[in-house]
């Protein structure tokens, strides 16, 4: 197995979706790698599920660097196959991200090059390598964000066409047309020491990292190695009291917030009176119960300087 402190070449292996497979820059980039020395070979997703496989796969096989091509959707997967080929912090296989995605808020908070392959590419090759935690939502794991309410909805419910058409502002688009009838979750909230309280809840997120919906910062406090998970959660509020909310997320601290609570803690369970929509790094799962947690330096990824980390 590479050391990440050698200076020969890491072994290295994308994992890339078909649709974007073709793109010339992504070609040109990964003709360049090789060309300067870096053993880099290809495996293409063609169904849901491959990209964990390939990435379990290059696990066992000792594979030094996954590069994860996508969006937040992929990292999650590729990070979910590495972690299911070994036990967590045990695994010296390190991930990487060249971004396609439509949002990349994972590679965005992270100062991953968007739009550059080549740029991403050469950070795999060259990057130092970190331990990050991982957070859990009962049985599946998520990098970056798990998001639950109206924003979860707003992503199950973007048309791929607006996707497309716009970028991460389609999220923003909709997040305007759902907040107009959003309807608020009736639930339970019960921390680590015990003790729970019972209310509605608009928006929730638990982050790993910073930002969801394509650009929107939910955890601005989040390191991505602290041990923590980042809870916000918006409570019920009308369409008049909006400002008030964008506010309180500006100010996080004031202890006379009313509709909005942000706490760090290392698990939070919450409970809803019907089945309540929660995206993990994109992807929608329903519950009535989430039990969030973090594992502390589950996995191993390639960050530029910038990524938010703790000392």
């Amino acid at each position: 197995m590479y050391s990440m402190t050698s200076h020969s070449p890491r072994s290295m292996r994308l994992i890339i979706n078909g649709k974007s497979a073709g793109d010339p820059a992504l070609r040109s980039a990964v003709k360049e790698i090789r060309k300067a020395g870096h053993p880099l070979d290809v495996r293409v997703t063609w169904e849901s599920g491959d990209a964990a496989r390939y990435a379990t796969e290059a696990t066992q096989e000792g594979i030094d660097v996954i590069i994860a091509g996508g969006g937040d959707g992929t990292v999650n997967e590729v990070a979910g196959g590495v972690l299911a080929a070994g036990e967590h912090g045990q695994i010296n296989t390190a991930i990487a991200v060249v971004p396609y995605g439509t949002a990349n808020d994972f590679a965005a908070g992270c100062g991953i090059p968007i739009g550059d392959p080549l740029a991403a590419l050469q950070l795999a090759a060259s990057g130092k390598s970190v331990l990050i935690d991982a957070g859990r939502a009962n049985d599946q794991f998520f990098i970056n964000v798990a998001s639950g309410g109206f924003g979860a909805e707003v992503t199950v419910n973007t048309p791929p066409e607006l996707k497309k058409a716009l970028g991460g502002a389609a999220y923003s688009l909709m997040g305007v047309v759902t907040a107009a009838k959003a309807t608020p979750h009736s639930g339970r909230v019960t921390l680590p020491d015990g003790t729970s309280e019972s209310g509605d809840v608009l928006v929730m997120t638990a982050a790993n990292g910073r930002q969801c919906g394509g650009g929107q910062q939910v955890a601005p406090r989040a390191f991505l190695n602290d041990g923590k998970l980042d809870f916000l959660i918006v409570h019920d509020v009308d369409m008049q009291s909006f400002g008030q909310v964008l506010r309180e997320i500006l100010t996080l601290d004031d202890e006379t917030n009313q509709y909005v609570s942000y706490m760090q803690a290392e698990s939070i369970k919450m409970e809803f009176d019907a089945p309540f929509q929660v995206n993990l790094d994109g992807e929608p799962v329903s519950s009535k119960t989430f039990a969030f947690s973090v594992i502390p330096n589950a996995i191993r990824f390639i960050l530029p300087a910038s990524a938010p980390l703790a000392s």
